[in-house]
């Protein structure tokens, strides 16, 4: 797909952002704010009456983004960056429900490149030609659950997920530089969190994901003196999540700042960039901010059937916080 033409239809689509109009949503009531969200367009087409109904507007919101990703991501690695985590999560979710006698509906993601029956069918009978770069995963799961000596816990089984996840994508996103730098750093991060929540490196090596620019000799620092490892990324873009992951260290808390800065580190990235955005960046770019919306959006109907107050919930939107 010509970058020219996907920016032609982005800046036309731009348009039914949310953006500020968030603001208003959090002013009156749950059903003021569902009114709203209809009038602006959002969910279009979705069998909602209620504001308890807003799982189904995001639904319908997301079902419309993935169509705008097939039609008009420029290439393979865009709509694979953004779609192949959905895969690898049906895939886990059905080899779990498989060998687990778990609820699989539950579990599932929409769909992403693959058929949700194609998976379940690779899983079941054993042939992964259909699956592509998921039948070695696939495989190596089932032979987990297969041995009988030993089940597998389901973080181990996880791993084994985000590790192939990381690997297909980073086979994928060579072709594109603004991808590969967005998974990049992805995958630092990811293997940074990784590094601080590991005992040793010798623990932590075999858990890292591909796809980083981090050396595992830089990823060491983090098993060293603190002081140290501050001041050996103090001066490169992980300053900031470090110095978050060695403060939740110190106190004996959750890695919970470090874990947001990772969850939107692909829209940090872009919008510090954003009136300087080349080739496929604008894409993923709104792509990004179509999503972050959704989960706005399910923020503030928790926090408006909760009772929350106005500035209270203006301040768990993210869209609003970073003025996205």
């Amino acid at each position: 797909m010509d970058c020219l033409y996907t920016n032609g239809a982005i800046a036309v689509k731009e348009k039914s952002l949310l953006g500020e109009r968030l603001k208003r949503l959090c002013e009156g009531s749950a059903q003021e704010a569902f009114r709203q969200l209809i009038e602006y367009g959002f969910g279009a087409g979705a069998d909602a009456l209620s504001s308890r109904d807003y799982e189904s507007l995001i639904a319908a919101e997301e079902r419309a983004t993935d169509e705008f990703i097939r039609r008009y991501a420029p290439g393979g690695a865009e709509r694979d960056y953004l779609m192949l985590p959905r895969d690898f999560h049906n895939a886990e979710a059905l080899v779990k429900a498989e060998y687990l006698s778990l609820d699989v509906q539950k579990m599932l993601a929409p769909e992403g490149n693959y058929a949700v029956s194609d998976l379940a069918n690779a899983v079941q009978s054993g042939d992964y030609g259909k699956i592509g770069v998921l039948g070695e995963t696939v495989k190596q799961a089932v032979a987990l659950f297969s041995e009988e000596e030993k089940k597998p816990a389901g973080a181990e089984v996880g791993a084994l997920f985000v590790r192939g996840l990381f690997h297909a994508l980073s086979r994928s996103c060579r072709k594109s530089k603004a991808v590969g730098a967005i998974l990049a750093r992805k995958a630092d991060m990811l293997n940074l969190l990784t590094a601080f929540r590991s005992d040793n490196a010798r623990a932590a090596e075999p858990l890292y994901v591909a796809g980083g620019k981090l050396s595992s000799k830089q990823l060491a620092y983090v098993f060293g003196d603190a002081d140290r490892c501050e001041r050996a990324f103090e001066r490169t873009d992980y300053s900031a999540f470090v110095k978050a992951c060695i403060e939740a260290r110190r106190a004996g808390l959750p890695y919970t700042q470090a874990e947001r800065y990772a969850a939107h580190c692909e829209i940090d990235a872009l919008s510090r960039r954003r009136f300087e955005l080349n080739g496929s960046e604008a894409f993923l770019y709104y792509v990004f901010r179509r999503r972050l919306e959704c989960e706005d959006v399910r923020i503030l109907f928790v926090c408006l059937h909760a009772g929350m107050q106005e500035n209270e919930i203006k301040g768990r939107l993210r869209s609003l916080r970073e003025g996205l």
